[in-house]
């Protein structure tokens, strides 16, 4: 449904958030944007394996985890693999392109969003992309957490302003946007 243009891959290096390796900060810093948005429920989504292996070993389980098998490309080690398998709660397999964003992880995450317990979303391809969609269509207060190859997690606190961001990096990918928007359930200018 989206790529991602060779011309922008250096723009997507960029961390959206601050970077730490220190899971214990990240959560209490997670805990305090639910708070200051008065947003209690708001979601925790993990995108990758390594970032959902390090919350779940810290005791939060993510609202959502989007894995595909890998970091960086190769496949993660046995002990997170089996860690990732034994997960509690509901979980999805969809395909999704490397540099890409399909229609199927989109209506995926959307769904996944809005269910009662925790969704593991099982890649097939890459989910290096799906922390823009997560941005865009989790509620204020949430927060989106991936990993920054060699350097640790991003945690990124959905606001309007990180959703602006997020939406103007979205909105330069190839493809059909407008239908990209349709299957994340997301009105463009939300």
């Amino acid at each position: 449904m989206l790529t991602l243009p060779d011309s922008l891959r250096d723009a997507f290096k960029a961390p959206l958030g601050p970077v730490t390796t220190d899971v214990e900060r990240l959560l209490a810093a997670a805990d305090r944007t639910r708070a200051s948005h008065d947003a209690p429920e708001a979601p925790l989504v993990a995108v990758g394996d390594v970032v959902t292996y390090h919350l779940r070993e810290a005791g939060r389980v993510p609202d959502v985890a989007i894995v595909d098998g890998k970091t960086e490309r190769t496949a993660v080690d046995a002990e997170i693999e089996a860690a990732l398998a034994d997960a509690a709660g509901a979980s999805d397999r969809v395909e999704n392109p490397p540099a890409s964003l399909s229609a199927d992880l989109l209506a995926a995450l959307s769904e996944a969003l809005a269910a009662d317990e925790p969704v593991t979303i099982a890649v097939t391809g890459e989910e290096d992309l799906a922390a823009l969609p997560a941005i865009l269509a989790a509620p204020t207060g949430a927060s989106i957490v991936y990993g920054q190859p060699g350097e640790g997690m991003v945690r990124v606190a959905v606001t309007p302003e990180t959703r602006t961001e997020a939406r103007d990096l979205f909105e330069s990918l190839d493809g059909d946007v407008a239908a990209a928007y349709g299957a994340l359930g997301v009105a463009p200018e939300s």
